[in-house]
């Protein structure tokens, strides 16, 4: 156990049990078949003939082409990809805000259809949907006590000013002296850059601003920003807290962006055409003033890159937000298995796996070995290589079509949210990092349906061994490195250590990963 000849056995001997399986059910088939033939001769006119239909395997239409194989994967950060995608996957009407070639749905009072309280959409991704809020008796409309964010939530008449970035709030009556909250629009509040929205509480002294435009839908104001560039920031800092504060409104909702970088929009166009079917409105550049009957000013966060079911009044979880990333790039559903299980029709086929790549850091130092040892352990290797650009539109399928992810610690394995469920994501762990490994990939790969294999590498796995000697305290001791603070852990964990795989040593850690799939 835990050598490669067992693992590649284990894997010869599924597909003999294949094979033997398509041979016998093809047997069942032809005794069947010559069953209803001998009974159609008994019950049919004597002169009837019988017309058979030969029936053909269909192919898993979501298997990519050999061309889409061979495209070149993408960046483990994935910055600089774009995407070319037009429209919502099923709905032939495109999103302005790539355009802007028409006004803002939802302008001139439009009314929009809203579905019943309590109703639950049948889709993938467990919608709750919308229900219009009503103005609170109070006048405290902004919530700062969570560590992590700031939120004000105005019900009734709302009035956004983007060239002041300031969203004033009408309260009925105004009974309130007025009040002021300057808001962090984001879901890290700690971050001195982040944008700040200014929320004004008009008093009964004040003159409300007159509207130039007048909408019946919810609006959401947020910012860009912060550390985005980096794709597990991009998911765990906006596209998470998007779609906790967001898909409540079932795309029925306008987003103002302040801090707005177009490169974000464009990469990730399929998210925000599944996150709202209207304009999409730069604040900063926003010469209107706008009137909405609801107004979120903030993204709400519960933890990095996680989701508690018990934080919201939806009881969102990150298997709703993995289905609900699949189904914006039109992903198969839940019902469809990982591929190497899903094409019974191929004996021959291996498990899949995708080997991320990084760049700079915590690279593998023995690349070829590590390949070749994937290769005796009977897997299909597919490489993701940080430094080749490809489009994310095409690069998610290609992660759908692999049954694993295999990487070292870093931002590359967020590209996990693309896998289906049961798929594994196989966990690199660089020495002295072992305390932050399963908060930040770990527990969010089991959250969201999927197998997750953790590696520990020892100290002769890592190349601080060598620059150090064992007597360092970098070798000797990682736990005194970490109390003296994360810049510390940053700079010899994170920044200056990179990886020679054991690939012995990590032979049992594949064989769980085979045992999950086959």
């Amino acid at each position: 156990m835990g050598s490669p000849k067992a693992a590649k056995s284990m894997v010869k001997h599924r597909i003999c049990r294949r094979r033997f399986g398509t041979l016998f059910a093809a047997a069942l088939v032809a005794a069947v078949v010559a069953l209803v033939v001998f009974s159609d001769l008994f019950a049919q006119d004597p002169n009837a003939s019988s017309q058979f239909n030969t029936l053909r395997p269909v192919r898993d239409v979501s298997e990519p082409t050999g061309a889409e194989i061979g495209q070149s994967p993408n960046k483990e950060d994935l910055a600089t990809v774009t995407s070319d995608q037009e429209l919502d996957a099923g709905n032939s009407e495109p999103n302005q805000d790539f355009h802007g070639t028409k006004p803002a749905a939802g302008e001139g009072g439009t009314a929009t259809a809203v579905p019943a309280q309590g109703e639950r959409s049948t889709g993938e991704s467990g919608l709750v949907p919308y229900t219009r809020c009503t103005p609170g008796t109070g006048t405290t409309v902004c919530d700062l006590s969570n560590q992590r964010y700031d939120i004000c939530e105005l019900c009734g008449d709302a009035r956004t000013i983007g060239q002041s970035s300031t969203v004033m709030y009408v309260p009925q009556p105004r009974t309130s002296n007025g009040k002021e909250w300057s808001i962090p629009a984001q879901s890290r509040k700690s971050l001195p850059w982040i944008k700040k929205v200014t929320v004004k509480l008009l008093n009964a002294s004040q003159l409300e601003p007159s509207c130039t435009s007048r909408h019946s839908i919810p609006a959401v104001v947020f910012a860009l920003g912060g550390f985005t560039g980096n794709i597990w920031h991009d998911v765990s800092d906006v596209l998470l807290p998007l779609f906790l504060t967001v898909h409540q409104f079932d795309r029925d909702v306008q987003l103002l962006i302040t801090n707005n970088q177009p490169w974000f929009i464009k990469k990730y166009s399929a998210i925000f055409h599944r996150l709202t079917k209207h304009k999409i409105i730069d604040f900063d550049t926003d010469n209107q003033i706008r009137c909405y009957p609801h107004v979120i000013v903030g993204l709400r966060s519960h933890r990095d890159f996680g989701i508690d079911p018990n934080a919201g009044p939806h009881n969102y979880t990150m298997l709703d937000f993995r289905f609900f990333i699949r189904e914006s790039y039109g992903l198969p559903g839940s019902e469809v298995d990982i591929p190497y299980r899903a094409d019974k029709d191929d004996p021959e086929r291996k498990p899949r796996i995708m080997l991320i790549e990084r760049g700079k850091t915590r690279r593998f130092m023995n690349a070829p070995e590590v390949l070749q040892g994937l290769d005796w352990f009977g897997f299909e290797v597919v490489k993701a290589d940080p430094r080749i650009d490809s489009n994310l539109d095409e690069f998610v399928r290609l992660v759908d079509s692999c049954d694993a992810i295999m990487g070292v610690h870093g931002a590359g394995l967020t590209n996990m949210v693309f896998l289906r469920s049961g798929a594994v994501l196989v966990h690199i762990v660089p020495y002295g990092i072992e305390f932050m490994a399963d908060g930040f990939y770990g527990a969010p790969a089991r959250d969201m349906g999927l197998r997750h294999v953790r590696y520990s590498i020892s100290p002769d796995e890592s190349t601080l061994l060598e620059k150090y000697g064992w007597n360092h305290t970098v070798i000797k001791d990682p736990e005194a490195i970490r109390n003296s603070g994360w810049e510390k852990v940053g700079e010899f964990y994170m920044s200056a250590q990179d990886v020679v795989l054991n690939m012995t040593r990590f032979g049992s850690s594949l064989l769980k990963a085979i045992e999950f799939i086959v």
